[in-house]
Order: C-alpha cells, then structure tokens, then sequence
C-alpha cells in the first residue's frame, strides 16, 4: 500500500498569506486544495514536500453577468457542470468540467487546481520503486526524457480538461501573490515544457477565472480517453466560435493532451473565418488542427493512433456546435 508521507499541513485565511507563508518556505511547501492529483503523486513520491499549505478559504461562488461570468477558484468541477449559466452561455467550459476524471474526484477537485494540474508522462507517473528499476527520467531525479532521449527537454503531456476549453473562451485567471494581485490570459498561463509547465510565480495563488461570451457564440468540448470515466484525456478539442447568423466570425480551438501545454490550432482558426460551417469546411478545419499536435509515447494508447485521432475529436466537436446552432448542411 502507497501512503503519504509525513508533512505540516497549514491553514492560512486568506490568498495573501498563502502566497507568504509559500515565499518563505520554498520549494519544499505546496498549495493544495482538493488534492485528487496531488496526494497520489505524493504517494508515488513525486514531489518531496514537508508542508502543504491548504486553500480551503477560497470562496465557491459563480457570479453571472450579461457576457461574464466570473468563478472562484474553490468551485469544484461537479458543481460547475451542472451550472445552469455554464451549461447555457459556456457550453464546453460545463462539459471539460463534466469529463474530469469521476464522480468522486469531481467533487472535489476544483477550477483552479484542474488548471493547475501536473503534466504527465508514462516514464513519470509510476511508483518511485518503478521509476528506480527503469531509471529515472528527466522530471524528477533523471537526467534524460526516457520519451525522446536525444532531446534537452522534457515532454511530459498537459492533461487539463478545463484549461483548453478555458483558453478557447479567452478567459483570464486572477492570481495572488505575496505582494499583490493580478489578472493574466489563461493562454499565457502555460509555457511549452513538461517541467516548468506553468508560467505563474510559485507562491502565487489561483484565486479565480472569468469566462467571456456575446451573443452569437457556441463552444464545445470533446475528451477521447480509453474509458468513460476516471482516465486523463489522450487527445481532446475544445472549440469556441462566434458567429454571425450561419457566418464564422472567430474561433478558437484548443487541443489538449497532445502537447506540454494546451495547444492552439491558428491555422484552423484562420482558415474558419468568414466561412459556414458545412461538412467540408469542418473536415478541412480538422485536418488543419491537426498537423501542429505531436503526440509521443508519454501517455495512453499508441501515439501514431492518437495523432490520427485529433482530427476526430476536432470534428465532433463542431459536430456539437452544429447541434447548438441547429445543424448545418454537409
């Protein structure tokens, strides 16, 4: 049996002192607040820790506003998939919280800690008498990618459902810091490297996300994943667009699990504008998104499958923007 290892647990009132009790104690403390992705690497002793800062005083609201919608942090990911707001206005944001991995976990894991969520490897996500046997790799305690050995970096996968459909609506996070707050496009959130994975500061706290829609725009998201329910996904799309009668305006399209941090399809997008969105032009835009994700073999199923299957989950997810508008022709 797996079991945590001994650690302080603390318990702050407020974001600020969070973000000054993690400066002080470095890289040896840790945020956390529903803890379903942390305590199991903990158990695997992928992070060595002696103090866990908790975030249970973040507020669990969803403010509603004509084209905003603002949610805390603390709201867990059962509660925002089935806001009635959500559900109406940001469709995929409800759905990317809906496939988070199962019922339990959902309720309690949170918005902020699935935007902050590790990423992932084969190689990584093992007991650390697995990773011992076949030598550690380069995320913790290695010094090569045991995915792609001849490479400086490392590889490791963004498995966040949220983030990607976040990134599609053009939301911003709010963050707290020691010193104060500040409000950053969830797109500039994350950097391109299965280590330093994340972009804000370490003592900074997630303290919320705002979504943003107008009338006229749908959004969808669609996880593949070997079954129904608790896995990471393996490939997804998250798709945001705005439209002017049957007329894409904008989009956006976000892919997920094929690469260190979401991924955004410009060419696709570019190719979208000013077009309906009938059978050809869907599959065309597909293909488009497609060819920038990369997929290894640092996650489930085989990788060369999964590259083909981005192209899938593209179309069905503007198959379910097809539903919302009615349905097009193709």
């Amino acid at each position: 049996m797996l079991r945590l290892p001994r650690f302080k647990y603390l318990r702050p009132k407020t974001a600020r002192e969070a973000a000054r009790m993690a400066a002080e104690l470095g890289p040896r403390a840790m945020f956390v607040a529903g803890g379903t992705d942390l305590f199991p690497k903990l158990k695997r002793r992928q992070f060595e820790i002696d103090t866990l800062i908790g975030l249970d005083f973040l507020p669990r609201a969803i403010r509603n506003g004509s084209d905003e919608c603002a949610v805390d942090a603390g709201v867990t990911l059962a509660v925002a998939a089935r806001d009635e707001h959500l559900i109406a206005r940001f469709t995929g944001y409800a759905e990317a919280a809906g496939v988070v991995s199962s019922p339990p976990l959902r309720n309690a894991g949170t918005i902020g800690g699935n935007l902050c969520v590790d990423t992932r490897c084969n190689y990584y996500d093992m007991t650390y008498e697995w990773r011992k046997a076949a030598g550690f790799c380069l995320k913790k305690d290695g010094d090569i990618c045991l995915v792609a050995p001849s490479s400086p970096r490392c590889w490791a996968v963004s498995s966040t459902d949220t983030a990607p459909m976040a990134m599609a609506l053009e939301g911003a996070v709010i963050l707290v810091g020691p010193d104060g707050e500040r409000e950053l496009p969830v797109a500039a959130l994350y950097r391109d490297d299965g280590i330093e994975y994340m972009a804000k500061q370490p003592a900074e706290v997630v303290t919320g996300l705002r979504l943003r829609s107008t009338a006229g725009s749908r959004s969808a998201y669609v996880k593949l994943r070997r079954r129904g329910s608790i896995d990471f996904p393996i490939a997804g799309a998250a798709v945001a667009a705005h439209f002017d009668g049957d007329v894409i305006v904008s989009c956006r399209i976000v892919l997920s699990a094929v690469a260190s941090y979401p991924l955004e399809a410009k060419a696709a997008e570019e190719f979208l504008k000013g077009k309906r969105l009938d059978g050809d032009t869907v599959r065309e835009a597909a293909q488009l998104a497609s060819k920038p994700a990369k997929p290894l073999d640092n996650a489930d199923l085989s990788h060369f499958w999964r590259k083909r299957m981005v192209r899938v989950v593209v179309e069905q997810a503007f198959e379910r923007l097809n539903d919302q508008r009615g349905g097009v022709d193709g």
